[in-house]
């Protein structure tokens, strides 16, 4: 360059280098569309460290973050060891193992349960075995007046269902709406004693009527209480060589225009075979306690005796009987609270026993019975005692302890089956 020329004066262009720099900024753009579709289908993937803008974001879980696995290689796993299939011999011996356990099982539970249900004599049991002779008077019960209308109920009562000589019974009928249980107007307006229709002899003795009231009289408790009450008396109410089932059947009225009916039935004895006097004595015997009832016997024969014992606190306790032959003559039948039972137990003295009633058993014959009047409420009030004036030991018969020694048999049996055959035995009972 001249540097005596003017400053206004322009320099030649280099044409080429401007021309290829327009060619590359045209081929940017190209370039990398052509790399984002490729990345997108996946045959070039981007460098350590390089980010994909186009791509959506990774996912937040572990996983996703963790990245790939790395590869190591795989290890040959261990065969599962298989059981060898069992010979015929083997399979047999299996089943024979399988089957003897069972039986000594179920050995062992005959066992143990025959032990634990006969540890108390059979006159002497714990009263919850015997939940419908707690009180020996029927229970209250209800049924609808009628088919159609089971809306209204019948309430009805008995307080004896064995009578004897001239024992008085009585019934006892009330009305209710069966939903609600809220009493209703109610009158008895007619009632009838006669032989139940089954007996042989029906029809011999003619029928009887009765009377209920709601008038506080002839044996009626509150007047216009809701509850008609009836008594009956059948030894001097026509009946007083009958000996059997007497049906009494009656007809109501509820709310003025509802009727229906329905029925009692009570077991007679005209003449008693035997007659309790009232008297009970009291000892501790072989580590029980005893309580022996006086009677006077009119007919030889098997006698069964029923009574209640209660704690010192009226809570009902055991219940015991009798069952034997007695002679003719002034008798005393036993009446045992086991030892075991007081100690189990633990019932609060003094005790109380109630509501004794007995049978001269009939065989062969209908009825099967003849009763005795039967002492109502508490007849007798023990002595209080320490739980260590009787014994532990649980009861003890010939009979029993057959029964224990073959069911110990068959647990001995199973045990050496089953230890013969290799297997286990079960572990002994408690």
């Amino acid at each position: 360059m001249n540097p005596n020329s003017s400053p206004s004066a322009t320099p030649p262009r280099p044409e080429r280098p401007a021309r290829r720099g327009r060619w590359l900024l045209l081929l940017v753009p190209l370039v990398l569309g052509v790399g984002g579709v490729l990345l997108s289908v996946g045959l070039i993937r981007p460098g350590a460290g390089a980010v994909d803008s186009s791509a959506p974001a990774p996912e937040s879980s572990p996983q996703a973050q963790a990245g790939p696995p790395t590869r190591v290689p795989a290890r040959p796993s261990a065969p599962t060891p298989t059981a060898a299939p069992l010979s015929p011999e083997e399979a047999e011996r299996e089943a024979q193992r399988e089957l003897w356990q069972k039986r000594l099982e179920r050995a062992r539970f005959t066992l143990d349960s025959y032990r634990q249900s006969t540890r108390f004599p059979p006159e002497s049991r714990p009263i919850e075995e015997h939940p419908d002779l707690v009180y020996p008077f029927a229970p209250e019960s209800k049924q609808p007046i009628n088919k159609e209308s089971r809306d209204v109920s019948l309430v009805l009562k008995q307080d004896k269902v064995f009578v004897a000589g001239d024992e008085v019974v009585r019934f006892f009928v009330g009305c209710e709406n069966a939903a609600s249980h809220q009493p209703l107007p109610c009158e008895v307006h007619s009632a009838v004693a006669h032989e139940a229709a089954y007996l042989a002899q029906a029809g011999q003795a003619s029928s009887v009527p009765l009377d209920f009231n709601d008038s506080g009289r002839n044996g009626d408790d509150v007047a216009g209480d809701g509850t008609w009450t009836g008594s009956f008396q059948p030894a001097k109410q026509g009946f007083a060589m009958f000996e059997g089932t007497l049906h009494i059947e009656f007809r109501v009225r509820a709310n003025g225009s509802i009727e229906g009916g329905a029925f009692f039935d009570i077991t007679f004895t005209s003449a008693p075979p035997a007659t309790f006097t009232g008297k009970v004595r009291e000892v501790v015997e072989q580590g029980s306690l005893q309580l022996y009832v006086g009677l006077q016997v009119r007919k030889a024969g098997r006698y069964v005796m029923a009574g209640r014992v209660d704690d010192a606190g009226g809570i009902p306790f055991a219940y015991v009987m009798f069952n034997n032959e007695l002679e003719a003559g002034a008798r005393e039948v036993r009446l045992t609270v086991f030892g075991l039972l007081i100690r189990e137990k633990t019932p609060e003295f003094p005790l109380k026993l109630r509501d004794v009633e007995g049978f001269l058993l009939r065989e062969n014959a209908d009825p099967d019975r003849e009763l005795m009047k039967s002492l109502s409420g508490y007849v007798h009030v023990t002595q209080e005692y320490t739980p260590d004036r009787f014994s532990p030991d649980e009861w003890t018969s010939e009979e029993r302890q057959r029964y224990l020694d073959e069911f110990t048999k068959d647990v001995n049996e199973a045990e050496g089956t089953l230890g013969g055959l290799g297997g286990p035995k079960s572990p002994p009972a408690p």
